[in-house]
């Protein structure tokens, strides 16, 4: 069994309502941003937010000589409930955080006190394959999700076929690049502020490379996600979306559609970021969610 470290910190009260955030694929918890994290508590929450492993200041992972799943990935988020003393808690996640936390209200019901998921899409809807079809030029079938925007689709090929950066500033330039096109077209895009966000997170982590075993994780197990489950969910459910979302557009709509109850908010402009000028709304929308019981 791997023992990975998993970094956390926590904010606000202990006695507070505890609020774990999950972050997607391949990023930081530090993409949390401070503001929003800082309303939270402000509105009587316990904020707790961490490094996937393979991201950040948590560990990583020789992937040829102990490789792992989503599984493994969606586990650590019960490892760092129990470590921060948590038999359950409200979660909160984004894109594929968003996915994680749907499958935690699945499988362990018990543990989730209300859901809320943010620019996600649905749990066995099958993105990935969407997002492959997409990316290869191919068709997609009859009845699968919407794919992501074609400049979005241009931006990824045009990666996959360019060489890797060979110095500091290259690499922060292209991961601004990557945060201009997923912060959508709908808010004005703060470049600089993206340029201090992405020089924190390139030397905060202790290896950058590593989070490309999210990648493998998902090629290790690629039946991850159950199919048809949403229904299952019992925790309140909150959806929220952006207006101008380039990589999962309308999936909100099916995610609600399929969970008993639950709401879809969308935010206009906000695209598949959360920059600034959503915190307040978002915080907000989740500081009354967690405030819904079973039912409410």
């Amino acid at each position: 069994m791997q023992k990975v470290t998993i970094w956390s910190e926590e904010f606000g009260a202990a006695t507070d309502e505890p609020i774990l955030l999950i972050m997607g694929s391949m990023s930081q918890g530090i993409l949390w941003p401070d503001e929003f994290v800082g309303r939270l508590t402000a509105g009587g929450r316990r904020v707790i937010r961490y490094d996937h492993r393979d991201t950040g200041l948590s560990g990583t992972v020789d992937f040829a000589a102990e490789p792992y799943t989503w599984d493994d990935i969606k586990d650590d988020v019960y490892r760092v409930m129990d470590a921060h003393g948590l038999e359950s808690a409200h979660l909160v996640g984004h894109s594929a955080g968003g996915l994680l936390a749907q499958l935690v209200a699945v499988e362990r019901p018990e543990r989730v006190r209300s859901l809320t998921v943010i620019g996600a899409s649905p749990l066995g809807g099958g993105e990935g394959q969407v997002l492959m079809r997409a990316l290869m030029g191919q068709p997609q079938p009859e009845g699968s999700l919407p794919e992501p925007s074609p400049a979005f689709v241009d931006f990824y090929r045009a990666l996959m076929a360019a060489p890797p950066p060979q110095d500091r500033r290259a690499v922060i330039d292209g991961m601004i690049a990557e945060q201009r096109l997923l912060h959508g077209t709908g808010l004005p895009f703060d470049e600089d502020a993206a340029r201090r966000l992405q020089e924190r997170i390139y030397d905060r982590a202790r290896d950058l490379p590593a989070v490309a075993n999210h990648r493998l994780a998902g090629a290790a197990k690629p039946d991850f996600e159950p199919v048809g489950v949403l229904h299952q969910v019992k925790a309140p459910t909150l959806v929220i979306e952006g207006s101008h979302e380039p990589v999962k557009p309308g999936h909100g709509a099916i995610i609600a559609e399929q969970i008993p109850g639950a709401r879809l908010m969308i935010v206009a402009g906000m695209g598949h970021t959360l920059p600034p000028e959503t915190h307040e709304k978002l915080a907000a929308a989740v500081v009354t969610h967690s405030g819904r019981t079973p039912g409410a």
